[in-house]
């Protein structure tokens, strides 16, 4: 605690240098590692769901989420190819 209060009163804190708006929290690279962390998170309550509720096995699951994510990626690999864009 004394510490922090030296280094508030003893204006230490102008000599560190601030963070780069790249890591920033409201930045566009902090936003997307929010959002990529939020979908594990909803995939990992997904697979417990499935495997604890439902009652398929850990590798039933797997396979579901294998297959969502090749579909996916067929759907929009159409989606792109159907607006004639090259991504």
């Amino acid at each position: 605690k004394t510490d922090f209060i030296n280094f508030i009163s003893d204006q230490e804190w102008k000599s560190i240098e601030p963070v780069s708006s790249w890591f920033g929290p409201s930045s566009f690279l902090m936003s997307s590692m929010s959002a990529l962390f939020q979908l594990s998170m909803w995939i990992r309550h997904c697979h417990g769901y499935l495997t604890e509720h439902v009652g398929i096995p850990v590798w039933g699951s797997y396979a579901v989420f294998a297959l969502a994510t090749l579909f996916s990626g067929l759907i929009l690999g159409l989606v792109s190819e159907a607006l004639g864009r090259d991504w």
